[in-house]
């Protein structure tokens, strides 16, 4: 399985891909920063992560990613609901958005029990 770490910066550079073929205009540029904002900010934040001072502040960076992944699944719904682009490649994105969401809430409760 890819190390989390390259997995996030995948999901960043894919979302980046698929927003580059997306046509320009006025309400989709809007959108297409949005989503670029947030994909990437959950690989620099799950790095980030990895370099936390403590337990807590390893799940508070965590939290963060969290955040972003979300808000980078809602955009790409957005864009499956208009049916902009590449469909095949939104609903990979989206199926990888869901999946890192899993994996980053699984690695914040294992760490919280652990921490009790």
């Amino acid at each position: 399985m890819q190390d989390l770490k390259s997995r996030t910066k995948r999901f960043a550079i894919d979302c980046w891909i698929f927003c580059e073929k997306i046509p320009r205009s006025r309400e989709l540029d809007a959108w297409v920063r949005q989503l670029i904002r947030s994909s990437s900010s959950v690989g620099a934040n799950y790095r980030a992560s990895q370099r936390a001072k403590s337990t807590a502040d390893f799940i508070n960076k965590l939290k963060i990613v969290e955040e972003e992944i979300d808000e980078s699944a809602y955009w790409l719904e957005l864009f499956l609901e208009v049916k902009k682009g590449q469909i095949d490649q939104l609903e990979k994105l989206h199926q990888e958005s869901k999946e890192l969401l899993a994996i980053i809430v699984s690695s914040i409760k294992t760490t919280r029990q652990r921490r009790q």
